[in-house]
């Protein structure tokens, strides 16, 4: 599949080149940032030491910013499964938004549209699964937030472009802020950690523990994003 990029190189990636079978993870992200141009701009800064390898614009433009063998800087800290630092191993996707400190707002068509289609070349490219299509928050549940709760993510895997369950909405719904008995709360977490989120420390537990409902609730049940286990939450992660 041909893609319509625009080449706006940034000069913030590690050399050497990577094996393209190191590429195994694409991770979205939202730029959480007032304007578009400084969120270009802050992205080929050297002095910000950030990059993505592509950003997609409010119109739906896709510019690269780092060529695919290289590895951008996107993911910082971050774990998925038994992988760490995740820059090593994935492909990072900035699309124009600005986020929840300012204004966070739905993703437009057009965007979503060129999400879409730059996801289907990168999959059969790198022979991606549809699992491992991330989202930023999703690998760092304790310091990110994107690409956040208004992405759709159950039109992606529609598309077979991410994961979704098969539960019906409306009829789990009734079950949303009713309360798990304790091995379920168990269940639920150990569940968590089999789809790929990360295991809580020791230290700041239940602060962190908090943060990786959020970053499931942002991806899989976007209507109520509380950091609370219910039933609801329970029986999406038993169905994943």
């Amino acid at each position: 599949m041909g893609l319509n990029l625009t080449r706006n190189y940034s000069i913030n990636f590690s050399l050497p080149k990577r094996s393209k079978k190191l590429i195994k993870f694409i991770v979205i992200h939202y730029t959480g940032m007032k304007k578009q141009s400084e969120a270009i701009n802050r992205l080929s800064d050297y002095k910000a030491k950030v990059s993505s390898h592509y950003f997609v614009t409010n119109e739906g433009k896709i510019l690269n910013l780092v060529p695919d063998l290289y590895e951008a800087w996107h993911a910082g800290e971050s774990s998925w499964r038994k992988f760490k630092s995740l820059n090593k191993h994935s492909i990072g996707i900035e699309i124009n938004n600005p986020g929840h400190d300012y204004q966070y707002k739905y993703f437009s068509k057009k965007q979503i549209s060129s999400t879409i289609k730059l996801l289907k070349n990168l999959m059969k490219k790198y022979n991606i699964k549809k699992q491992d299509i991330l989202g930023h928050s999703d690998i760092s549940p304790n310091r990110k937030k994107d690409p956040g709760e208004k992405f759709p993510w159950k039109k992606l895997a529609k598309k077979n472009l991410s994961v979704w369950h098969n539960l019906n909405e409306t009829k789990i719904k009734k079950y949303r802020n009713h309360k798990l008995k304790h091995n379920e709360v168990k269940i639920f977490f150990q569940k968590l950690h089999k789809i790929g989120y990360r295991k809580s420390g020791k230290i700041a537990k239940k602060l962190e523990e908090i943060n990786l409902v959020k970053a499931f609730q942002r991806k899989f049940r976007q209507s109520l994003v509380n950091g609370k286990v219910d039933k609801e939450c329970y029986l999406i992660s038993k169905n994943l």
